[in-house]
């Protein structure tokens, strides 16, 4: 029931989003659109719908997936370093390929944030005292430290500006010819749901998941390459959206419980369904001009991590 909600809501955000910019456009033109109007909608409007969709869908699930494998609820992309990672090179890209094309930069995005993921896990690894609290802030010390490197090269080379471009989501300037880039997120996506059981027994740990039969290291490789180049694509196309992999798999599991396959789809459309409402908020608070969704998604964001964290401090006392 709580799935055909998230579907209907999907559907009337997803025709409000078309219909909201300073063009105006309104359902009746449909019948009867302007050149400019069509212009308008196949250039600008509708890239910009499915880049929201394909973006809230797999960043909630590859949050899912890293706070399966990290058993962890309060580990996501933006909590672990691969997002950190993930600009770090996207810089290198900038300073060694200068004339890169976006696959080419995706690519070395890719190797650095899933680098920076396996280095966390072996963080994790080497971490004896395994606090719900205390692994997140472990990776969010890591990932400031890849941050600061960032910047300082940033700095050294002239770069800043460019590297900032990257630093918050914006979907504003998604246009035809420059979101395409997300479609590699859908494959990875269908391969996440396929593997979603083995991800499940993984998660109980490596001595369980071997005992079952499971090859537990090639699963778990997996996972992580799937989160780093969903990552590298994301940040390439719309740059970071914070809070969203924390957030949404939680929220799921609060109303659904801890079945990982069974939680898919609803974290993918209340991915979906949380980002466009935030896009649509930032279009409208300063109409004619928006908020980066970056800001919007933050702020809403860190509420209601705020929330999470406090109920599972008031859980475990």
């Amino acid at each position: 029931m709580r799935k055909r909600y998230l579907v209907m809501a999907l559907i009337v955000l997803s025709s409000i989003s078309v219909f909201i910019g300073v063009k105006n456009i309104t359902p009746l033109d449909l019948f009867q659109l302007s050149d400019d109007q069509a212009q308008t909608l196949l250039v600008s409007r509708l890239p910009r719908l499915v880049s929201l969709i394909i973006a809230g869908i797999s960043m909630s699930i590859l949050g899912m997936i890293m706070q399966q494998l990290t058993r962890n609820k309060f580990v996501s992309p933006t909590t672990a370093g691969t997002m950190d990672s993930a600009r770090l090179g996207v810089l290198v890209s900038l300073m060694l390929f200068t004339s890169a094309t976006p696959l080419q930069k995706m690519l070395v995005a890719f190797v650095f944030a899933l680098a920076g993921t396996f280095i966390f896990m072996k963080i994790l690894d080497k971490v004896k005292y395994k606090d719900t609290i205390f692994i997140p802030l472990v990776g969010l010390m890591f990932g400031s430290i890849v941050g600061s490197i960032t910047t300082f090269f940033a700095y050294k080379h002239d770069l800043i500006q460019n590297i900032s471009s990257w630093l918050q989501g914006n979907f504003s300037m998604v246009v035809k010819g420059r979101y395409e880039l997300l479609y590699i997120s859908i494959p990875l996506v269908i391969i996440a749901y396929l593997y979603a059981n083995r991800f499940t027994i993984a998660g109980m740990g490596e001595e369980f998941s071997v005992n079952l039969g499971l090859k537990y290291k090639q699963v778990v490789n997996i996972g992580l390459i799937i989160i780093a180049l969903v990552s590298s694509v994301v940040i390439l196309t719309v740059g970071v959206i914070p809070f969203l992999g924390l957030v949404i798999p939680n929220i799921v599991a609060i109303y659904q419980g801890d079945n990982l396959k069974r939680n898919l789809p609803h974290t993918a459309l209340l991915g979906a369904v949380f980002v466009l409402g935030c896009d649509i908020l930032g279009r409208l608070i300063i109409y004619p001009y928006e908020i980066p969704i970056g800001l919007t998604v933050g702020v809403i964001g860190s509420g209601i991590f705020l929330y999470l964290l406090m109920r599972r401090i008031a859980y475990a006392s």
